[in-house]
């Protein structure tokens, strides 16, 4: 059953709405980016974000969660709106607006073999290629969503494991502000926020003496957010 029976606005023009995943990953201290080569004309075999035309029975957020679960088979992740891009001609295809999405995911839990049934590839943001239409400024501007919205909301912990090392959470922000951060302080400010859980494991890869695991408390941090605390790392 189709979803409308009559088009009152049959006498307007029209035009399609898409939306398109900004998709970040976090690996070996680097921030990555999920793209892949766009499969239908125009700009066939250009490299793209992943997105997808929103169906009319489905909401913008639906069409951006199905997008980012055909891919990477992964739900429930981190997914926000990041704006509208509609200038008149920025497809040569048709008059189209897109909604970009922003998602950030764990790069060890998605489904490595659906990304590559899907031609996808994991760049380092520094080597990521020329993508098409406006897609490079797509991923300028979630940049700077994500590097305000670090400064007061934890979603950093979004690209780490479920447990990760004082290292491994600096290496992030690092990696997310584009600067050098001083250990010391760093270490001395994550664990006076009072929202990570120290573990009695350690991670020996990097040394013989090994680094402890902690996990983040999302509960305790939530507390925390209701009583207006600023939760600014770096």
């Amino acid at each position: 059953m189709k979803p409308f029976q009559k088009d009152f606005y049959i006498q307007e023009d029209k035009m399609y709405v898409a939306t398109d995943c900004v998709i970040f990953g976090f690996d070996e201290g680097n921030l990555k980016l999920l793209i892949f080569k766009r499969r239908v004309k125009p700009l066939m075999g250009t490299w793209s974000l992943i997105g997808s035309f929103v169906k009319l029975d489905e909401d913008v957020k639906e069409a951006a969660k199905r997008v980012l679960k055909e891919i990477t088979g992964l739900e429930n992740v981190f997914m926000e709106e990041l704006k509208t891009y509609g200038t008149t001609f920025r497809d040569p295809g048709y008059r189209t607006i897109s909604i970009a999405q922003y998602a950030l995911i764990r790069i060890g839990e998605y489904d490595k073999e659906l990304v590559e049934r899907h031609g996808a590839h994991w760049y380092d943001l520094e080597d990521v290629p020329d993508l098409v239409l406006e897609h490079n400024q797509m991923v300028k501007d979630a940049l700077v969503r994500i590097r305000r919205k670090a400064r007061y909301k934890p979603i950093g912990f979004e690209l780490l494991p479920e447990k990760f090392t004082i290292p491994q959470l600096q290496k992030l922000y690092e990696a997310v502000y584009h600067k050098e951060i001083d250990s010391r302080n760093f270490r001395k400010k994550v664990l006076s926020l009072n929202v990570l859980v120290k573990l009695d494991e350690k991670d020996m890869s990097t040394s013989r003496r090994g680094a402890f695991l902690y996990k983040f408390d999302r509960k305790k941090y939530l507390k925390l957010q209701e009583s207006g605390f600023n939760f600014e790392i770096a």
